[in-house]
C-alpha cells in the first residue's frame, strides 16, 4: 500500500494544484513532484523501477512542453502517450525479444503454460491501448470539461485499472489453485499389511 501511494504522489499533488490553481500551476507541480520522487529513491537507495524511468521522462517532456509553450494540449496527452508505451514495450518485447515480460514478472509466483502467459501479456497491451484511447476521447472530443478530464485522469483511469486487475486476480487464481493443489498433492503408497512373523518355539 505504501508502494502504491508513493507511485500516485505526483498525481495527488496535480489534482491538489489544479483544485487550488489551474492547469499549468498544476503541471508544474507534478513535474516538481516527480523529481522529488525519483530523487527519493536515489537518496534512499531504493531499486529505481523502470516505470518510474518511463514516468519520469514522459512527465518532463510533456509537462514542459505544457509549460513552455503554454498549451495544455502536451498534458492531455501525457496519460494516452505513458499507457502507449506500456504496451508497446509489452507487445515488443514478446514479438521483437522472444520475451513475455509479465511472465518475467509473475513467473515465479504463477504456474501457467506458455499460451496463457501470452494471453495474459497481450490483454494488459490492450488494456494500455484502450484506456489511452479513452483519455484522448475524454479530452478532446469536446464532450468534457478541462475540469472532467482532470477528475477522469486521476479517478477514471485508475478505477479502469483497478476493476481489470480485480478481473485478472480472479481469472489467474484458478492457476494458483491449481499449483497449490499439486504442491499438497501426496502420492499414495500401498500400506504393509504384512507383520514379522512370530518364530516358532524350539522344543
Amino acid at each position: 500500500m505504501k508502494k502504491f501511494l508513493f507511485d500516485l504522489f505526483p498525481l495527488i499533488l496535480f489534482f491538489l494544484a489544479f483544485k487550488f490553481a489551474d492547469i499549468y500551476v498544476a503541471t508544474a507541480v507534478a513535474i516538481v513532484a516527480g523529481i522529488l520522487q525519483f530523487a527519493w529513491l536515489k537518496l534512499t537507495g531504493k531499486t529505481i523501477e523502470a516505470t518510474h524511468w518511463i514516468n519520469l521522462t514522459v512527465i518532463l517532456l510533456f509537462g514542459g512542453a505544457t509549460l513552455f509553450f503554454h498549451n495544455d494540449a502536451f498534458i492531455k496527452w501525457k496519460p494516452t502517450v505513458l499507457y502507449w508505451v506500456f504496451g508497446a514495450i509489452l507487445v515488443g518485447g514478446r514479438l521483437i525479444f522472444r520475451r513475455n515480460l509479465i511472465r518475467h514478472v509473475l513467473g515465479s509466483q504463477i504456474d501457467m503454460p506458455p499460451e496463457v502467459w501470452d494471453r495474459l501479456n497481450l490483454s494488459w497491451a490492450g488494456f494500455f491501448l484502450v484506456s489511452g484511447a479513452l483519455n484522448l476521447y475524454v479530452a478532446f472530443s469536446g464532450h468534457y470539461t478541462e475540469a472532467q478530464w482532470v477528475n477522469f485522469k486521476v479517478f477514471g483511469l485508475m478505477a479502469l485499472l483497478l476493476v481489470f486487475v480485480v478481473i485478472q486476480s480472479i481469472w489467474l487464481s484458478r492457476y494458483m489453485k491449481e499449483e497449490i493443489a499439486q504442491t499438497q498433492a501426496v502420492p499414495e503408497s500401498a500400506p504393509s499389511s504384512s507383520t514379522p512373523a512370530e518364530p516358532k518355539e524350539s522344543r
